[in-house]
């Protein structure tokens, strides 16, 4: 009776459902999200209320520059998030 018994526990070891990812993955997966929102945010506005003027703020450094930049940081820091996995305990 006793085999069986640790057949079982070892089984249920085994059966245990795992987590694909960690409570660090998703959190530098919110940080990721908050960034390409942010980015994003950063990108908006400078247009003009009339089509026939032209408003030289969609051009600001901010919007070309600044914004794409924070949203491939937040792609970035995404692929980092999936991919990151803890090293195993020796």
């Amino acid at each position: 009776m006793k085999i069986s018994q640790k057949n079982e526990a070892k089984s249920d070891e085994k059966n245990e459902a795992k987590m694909a990812l960690e409570r660090r993955n998703y959190i530098l997966m919110l940080s990721g999200l908050a960034l390409i929102v942010a980015g994003f945010l950063l990108m908006s506005g400078g247009g003009s209320d009339d089509p026939s003027v032209f408003n030289a703020n969609m051009f600001s450094f901010r919007r070309i520059t600044l914004a794409p930049i924070v949203v491939i940081a937040g792609f970035a820091l995404e692929a980092y998030a999936i991919m990151w996995r803890p090293r195993p305990k020796k």
